[in-house]
């Protein structure tokens, strides 16, 4: 039998954990095929290699049914006029979909079907829910002033898939235009790097 106990975690959000479950760290080295602007991320990484971001995963229950999730915290900056942001992903299972939920801070979450063909972006603030369907990539950014903090609640046998993002990453990212954030194709960004420099 299982004991309510075991089924109560608290949340600390001034450290970004969920008590008794890991914390893992992004560091921008770690991040440093996902960002376009390949001259700011080395003059970046000339100075430090900080945390972009932390992931504290609460593992509850395993198998069919049951539910895994996840406290994110995504620090304020940019690299070059690129936002922080996650390394993206899709479920393993590719139907399981996941629900975030917007606790501190503004952001972006970056949607992408399966095959590339469709993207959409959606604000992810404090009292924000997006919801993920499945066969979505999908990707979290830091588009404010301060840490970005939000849970996501997906199945347990979900998965992760890093590797198909980490190979063709995105088709839109999220830039700096004037004074805000702007979802453009990535593409042309990148282009417009190459013009400028």
């Amino acid at each position: 039998m299982i004991s309510l106990s075991t089924l109560v975690a608290r949340i600390d959000l001034s450290a970004g954990t969920i008590d008794g479950c890991p914390v893992t760290p992004r560091t921008l080295s770690q991040m440093k095929d996902t960002f376009a602007d390949r001259e700011s991320l080395n003059v970046m990484l000339r100075s430090g290699d900080p945390v972009l971001y932390t992931v504290s995963t609460c593992e509850c229950a395993e198998g069919a049914g049951e539910l895994h999730c996840g406290l994110g915290v995504i620090q304020p900056g940019r690299v070059g006029d690129e936002y922080f942001m996650t390394r993206g992903h899709m479920h393993a299972r590719r139907e399981a979909p996941e629900l975030y939920v917007g606790i501190r801070g503004r952001g972006i979450m970056l949607m992408q079907s399966e095959d590339g063909s469709g993207s959409s972006a959606a604000e992810l603030a404090g009292e924000c829910l997006v919801y993920v369907p499945g066969h979505t990539a999908h990707r979290t950014i830091n588009v404010g002033g301060e840490p970005l903090v939000y849970l996501g609640i997906y199945a347990a046998d979900a998965g992760h898939d890093y590797e198909s993002i980490r190979a063709g990453n995105f088709t839109d990212a999220v830039i700096r235009q004037g004074n805000h954030a702007a979802v453009v194709p990535r593409a042309a960004f990148i282009a417009s790097l190459k013009s400028s420099g």
